[in-house]
């Protein structure tokens, strides 16, 4: 096998050869890139500070955020430079190092999504139970699970693609290091790599996205016995986590459960879940939460009137 450090580091081509293009973009993901920080930590900061949301769906809501803030912090930054940079290069060291956080992290809010929805089955299914069933030790527990998850899933696709050879070329048609873009550029038959590679990332994408899906219907299922208010309470609440599931699984799925080839819209649909996913998920929450768009109004009139003072 050949040594891996024949190549030394990785050209990207970017969105765009396009130099207006280029500075446009620098300035949309720019402020969508402080946007995604900004609104995910202030859903850490009020869920911290509020005695309001102290129950487990806002500890969860809370360790998301964190995620998404992290996730997205994988690929953009190196973006927003490589919009405005003449050489967009990464060392093959820092190439695998992206290439970990990103499914490190896309992998934990994979997990996180699942426990949110389990969490929302018992406070529905099981409301006489729930606090018993879902303590606070029970939830750091699950969220730890959820980050060593994440952590094999992750090493698991950096270990197929870390030893593979690579000899030249080195320009990676994207504009952040992924599994199929650099399978494309190895020197040898990568099909078994290739297919190992869909059955870790495509199969745990697909078995979570049907196991999300189904545990959501099974409490649409079970709120037939309930009140109407009750009915429109959980409805809300799930509605939220619903829109999410979707908009963040549609294009991994897309991505991850096919051939080793990559396409022309590839690129779009990796900044959709990359960077527009979590910019919509701290809005999702916020805008179709009661408590948490309550919590906000209070925050804001404390902050308003201390600087009256």
């Amino acid at each position: 096998m050949a040594d891996i450090h024949n190549v030394t580091e990785f050209f990207f081509l970017g969105l765009s050869s396009n130099q207006e293009v280029q500075r446009v973009c620098f300035v949309i993901f720019l402020f969508l890139y402080m946007a995604i920080v900004l609104g995910n930590l202030l859903m850490v900061v009020i869920v911290a500070v509020s005695r309001n949301l102290g129950s487990p769906m806002y500890f969860f809501l809370s360790s998301l955020s964190f995620v998404e803030i992290c996730y997205s912090s994988t690929t953009a930054p190196k973006l927003i430079v490589d919009l405005l940079a003449e050489k967009k290069s990464i060392s093959v060291w820092g190439c695998m190092a992206q290439l970990f956080f990103m499914h490190f992290f896309g992998g934990i809010e994979m997990f996180l999504l699942m426990m949110m929805a389990y969490d929302r089955y018992v406070a529905i299914c099981k409301p006489l139970h729930y606090t018993s069933i879902m303590n606070r030790q029970v939830c750091t527990v699950l969220v730890g699970m959820a980050w060593m998850g994440g952590f094999v899933h992750s090493l698991a696709q950096v270990l197929l693609i870390f030893r593979l050879p690579f000899c030249g070329p080195n320009i990676i048609d994207h504009y952040f290091c992924d599994v199929l873009p650099v399978l494309k550029l190895v020197c040898s038959d990568t099909f078994l790599i290739g297919l190992l590679i869909v059955v870790n990332g495509g199969t745990l994408t697909v078995i979570s996205f049907v196991v999300l899906l189904s545990s959501y219907a099974v409490i649409l299922f079970h709120l037939r016995t309930q009140s109407a208010e009750g009915r429109r309470k959980a409805l809300s609440t799930c509605g939220s986590h619903v829109t999410v599931v979707v908009i963040f699984f549609a294009p991994c799925v897309f991505i991850y459960l096919r051939p080793t080839a990559t396409l022309p819209i590839d690129k779009m649909v990796t900044v959709f879940y990359t960077v527009i996913t979590p910019l919509l998920n701290p809005i999702i929450y916020s805008l179709r939460n009661a408590e948490v768009k309550k919590v906000i109004k209070i925050l804001c009139t404390r902050a308003t009137k201390v600087d009256k003072k």
